[in-house]
């Protein structure tokens, strides 16, 4: 029994020791491999560069053509350029009308109007609550009636030669402050119906019955009128000295895909000491797709320039000396690359106004000039 537990031992340690052998023959055969391999790339290489070198002595203008870099260019030609301060606004109405009561106001009795209803000036909006006043008029009209009938007996008895003339006069002054004290109290009841100031309308109705009204807009009624409407924008303090009444501006309102073209009609003198920024508005035709507080990009135009050089901004480069960009040139008949110092002036979107440094019909290289030095060869097809 122990001699055959002994064989077994030595079978197993004989097969692990062969897979350990096997595994290393397979290593050493992948690096030769390797090996191998490596040489037969650097020969492979070496044969291409002695190729390339005799092709080069036969034909050198192919191998001068093969240096060339391909680039892309442009022909630079005169063109207006303007830039914008683009800002976001709103459309906002010319007329705002906040309803207010004629005298104190007072609980409201009835509602003649509900949100976005056209109403016409002078049409009754609000009926406020009168019986206070319905009752002094009844009291103060019996003592009226009275009075009145006292008059005219006085009058008909001094007719007739019975009574004083003072009696005829005091009776006629009481009728006469009576009836003053009768206007007065028509005119409270007439300051009962609350009536629009102006046609538009009803922006906002926060009143019902019941509530007390006295003009505040936060519980009242708003009216505006949508056939007088203006952009209103906030414009950063930065710019209070470009922004001026007259300038041009474009309004954009994107919702309804619809532009505008106006001008700046109104700056306002102070800055807000929060925002840190004032308003400009400019006046914009009726038109009934336009609604109030509306989202409206607003470029104000502050500068524009006639015959300008203007070129992609990508295309400008800078090193030591300043910005440059590459042109095409011809140099003893080659095609080779120029190096342009220029002067830059405004920046707008993707374009940029050059000032100095290209003309009319300079070949800006606008594709394949990273990385170009200056006379590199280079190439368009």
């Amino acid at each position: 029994m122990k001699q055959l537990m002994m064989m077994s031992m030595l079978v197993i340690l004989a097969a692990c020791g062969g897979g350990k052998k096997d595994a290393n023959a397979t290593l050493t055969d992948k690096k030769l491999e390797l090996d191998k391999l490596r040489k037969e790339k650097e020969t492979v290489a070496a044969q291409i560069t002695k190729l390339e070198e005799e092709i080069n002595k036969i034909d050198p203008a192919a191998a001068a053509e093969a240096s060339k870099k391909l680039v892309a260019v442009t022909v630079i030609q005169p063109e207006d350029f303007a830039h914008y301060i683009d800002l976001q606004g709103r459309i906002s109405t010319e007329n705002v009308y906040i309803v207010t009561p004629r005298g104190m106001g007072g609980q409201v009795k009835s509602v003649h109007v509900k949100l976005g209803d056209r109403v016409r000036q002078g049409q009754l909006l609000l009926k406020l609550d009168d019986a206070v006043v319905r009752q002094q008029m009844a009291q103060l009209k019996t003592q009226l009636d009275y009075a009145r009938d006292l008059y005219n007996r006085q009058q008909a008895v001094w007719k007739e030669g019975i009574g004083t003339e003072v009696q005829v006069l005091n009776a006629k002054n009481a009728v006469e402050n009576l009836e003053k004290q009768m206007s007065l109290l028509n005119e409270q009841m007439a300051m009962t119906n609350v009536y629009a100031p102006a046609s538009g309308v009803a922006e906002t109705v926060n009143i019902r019955v019941g509530e007390l009204f006295n003009g505040n807009p936060a519980a009242g009624i708003t009216i505006i009128n949508p056939s007088s409407l203006k952009a209103v924008v906030d414009v950063p303090e930065n710019y209070s000295s470009k922004v001026k009444k007259g300038m041009d501006v474009i309004i954009d309102v994107p919702d309804i895909s619809k532009r505008i073209n106006s001008k700046i009609t109104l700056v306002s003198e102070t800055i807000g000491q929060t925002t840190r920024s004032f308003i400009a508005e400019s006046k914009i035709p009726s038109d009934p797709s336009l609604k109030p507080n509306q989202v409206a990009i607003i470029r104000i135009l502050d500068h524009a320039s006639k015959n300008a050089m203007v070129i992609p901004v990508a295309t400008i480069q800078t090193d030591e000396k300043g910005k440059f960009v590459y042109v095409l040139d011809t140099q003893n008949g080659k095609t080779v690359a120029k190096k342009k110092p220029v002067v830059v002036g405004e920046l707008y979107a993707d374009k940029i106004e050059i000032r100095q440094g290209l003309q009319a019909n300079d070949q800006l290289i606008t594709q394949g000039f990273q990385g170009l030095y200056e006379g590199q060869l280079i190439t368009t097809k």
